[in-house]
């Protein structure tokens, strides 16, 4: 290369004295400039040349350094699954030494005598036995708690017919109350007076409780000691027992049992106390009262009635 570079820069300098010979000056002004454009491109290609050449070394250097790491990648795979295919091969002979030692113990099995035979077929039928004792037991048992359940339905439909009757009872004892207070009216009642008591008791039966609260606090102010007095009393104790205010109901009851020891209606306040203190979970005055029902007023209903909460109350 440098030896072409030696012959052109001499057949450009013969040129050039040949053209100086016969040439004007512009003329080898221009030949100048066009000399240095010539060696500008030859330096240009040079560059270039060079810059090739760089690349070209680079890329070399490049394609060395990713096969090189291509070829690691190769060997760590390789090693790889010749691991995994030994660990395979591994298992599988110890699969076939496991299948192997099971088919020589049924060769064994087959091989013992016909009495070791029919000891496990014993052995499994009388497991099977068992079985059906259990079985059988349980069937038992499931026909017993059949039968407890039928027995304790009876006993329920025996209490709901009884649950029934008391209640027809009390609706009879509402009628005969309400019969005994509407003829009251003429028992030495004025007209006026037992106007004012059937108003607060029909109040009470429509269910509006606080007025029929007020009508009969009304009635006992104006009417303190008339053979409705006591009934107006007990009948106060209701309208908060059934607001479930059951510490001022039994407060009222008290106050009917207190004020007429005399009044037909001293039965029927004891047993609702007993039902107020049971409400409140105080099991001991309840029960308490409820046989002081029983006790003092046996023929009455509320003694029926107190025997059957008595079953209930533990």
């Amino acid at each position: 290369m440098k030896k072409m570079d030696g012959i052109r820069r001499w057949i450009i300098l013969g040129i050039g004295l040949f053209l100086f010979g016969c040439a004007t000056r512009g003329d080898v002004q221009i030949l100048d400039r066009e000399v240095e454009r010539l060696y500008s491109q030859q330096n240009t290609i040079r560059k270039e040349k060079d810059s090739l050449k760089n690349e070209v070394t680079t890329l070399r250097t490049d394609l060395e350094t990713e096969n090189k790491k291509l070829q690691a990648d190769l060997n760590a795979e390789t090693k790889r699954l010749q691991a995994d295919l030994l660990l395979r091969l591994e298992t599988l002979q110890s699969e076939v030494r496991t299948l192997s030692t099971g088919i020589e113990e049924y060769r064994e099995l087959f091989k013992r005598p016909s009495k070791d035979m029919e000891r496990v077929r014993e052995d499994v039928a009388s497991r099977i036995r068992i079985l059906e004792e259990k079985n059988k037991a349980q069937e038992d048992r499931a026909k017993l708690v059949e039968e407890k359940m039928k027995e304790i339905e009876g006993r329920l439909k025996g209490l709901e017919g009884k649950i029934d009757r008391l209640a027809s009872k009390q609706v009879e004892m509402e009628r005969w109350t309400s019969t005994k207070e509407a003829s009251a009216e003429g028992k030495g009642l004025g007209t006026g007076t037992g106007d004012l008591y059937k108003d607060a008791y029909e109040t009470f039966q429509k269910g509006d409780l606080e007025g029929a609260r007020r009508k009969f606090e009304a009635f006992l102010k104006q009417y303190p000691n008339t053979e409705l007095s006591d009934n107006a009393q007990f009948w106060i104790g209701e309208t908060y027992y059934l607001k479930k205010d059951f510490e001022k109901a039994i407060l009222e009851y008290e106050k009917a049992i207190a004020k007429y020891p005399e009044g037909d209606k001293i039965p029927a306040a004891l047993f609702k106390q007993a039902l107020a203190f049971l409400e409140l979970g105080d099991k001991t005055n309840g029960r308490n009262l409820l046989k002081r029902v029983i006790e003092r007023y046996p023929h009455s209903e509320q003694a029926e009635m107190a025997k059957k909460k008595l079953e209930t109350v533990k």
